[in-house]
């Protein structure tokens, strides 16, 4: 009987040891049968550009080929077509959306002949303030042309000196001439760089293909 006991603690003696050296030799490599923790996918930064209806949409007017209409803009994106003043010369403070629209009392304003980037760009927001600075305490005059660009009527708005305001951004490169509708008005008064700069071909050539036919 007394062998017997003493071969079972012999048993559980070897077994212990067995388990005691066992697991101290997985300690070194335990780490490494882990699952291995992949990190997330870096996110790809995104720069919001808040795109134009226009951008998306063409004209299905009969006949008509390009970007929507004032009208079709104005009825697919719910809102009232701008009326058509009386006078189409309108005078007062002026309230700067962007660098090439803004609005005087409650018509709202695009800037004939030249483009300005939008806010989201970059220098957007530069055209904006600068646009902001020259208008600023003064009375600006517009002198409407008849037409539209969507939601806004289209002019060309003087300061009470008489300088064209839309010249007065281009001269700073804070916004480009555009020939397709102003001739070529502006164009000697671009910076050198200016078209480089801004970024002409992202925006430029957006704004020439949505401002066609009724609008500026």
């Amino acid at each position: 009987m007394e062998g017997l006991i003493l071969f079972l603690v012999f048993v559980l003696v070897v077994a212990g040891s067995i388990l005691l050296f066992g697991n101290r030799s997985n300690v070194g490599t335990s780490t490494d049968q882990r699952p291995q923790i992949q990190p997330l996918p870096r996110r790809a930064e995104k720069k919001a550009q808040k795109k134009r209806p226009e951008q998306k949409r063409r004209s299905t007017e009969p006949g008509k080929k390009g970007p929507l209409s004032a009208e079709e803009w104005c009825r697919e994106n719910n809102v009232p077509l701008p009326p058509m003043p009386e006078s189409l010369s309108i005078s007062g403070p002026a309230y700067v959306i962007d660098g090439d629209t803004i609005r005087i009392k409650k018509t709202k304003i695009r800037l004939a002949g030249i483009d300005a980037p939008e806010t989201d760009q970059p220098y957007g927001q530069k055209s904006k303030w600068a646009m902001v600075r020259i208008c600023k305490g003064k009375t600006i005059t517009a002198k409407l042309d008849g037409k539209r660009s969507y939601d806004r009527l289209v002019g060309t708005c003087y300061l009470p000196d008489g300088s064209d305001i839309g010249a007065e951004i281009v001269k700073e490169g804070l916004a480009l001439d555009l020939a397709v509708f102003s001739g070529g008005k502006y164009r000697h008064l671009e910076p050198d760089g200016a078209r480089r700069k801004l970024a002409f071909g992202k925006f430029g050539h957006r704004s020439i293909k949505r401002q066609s036919g009724s609008s500026t």
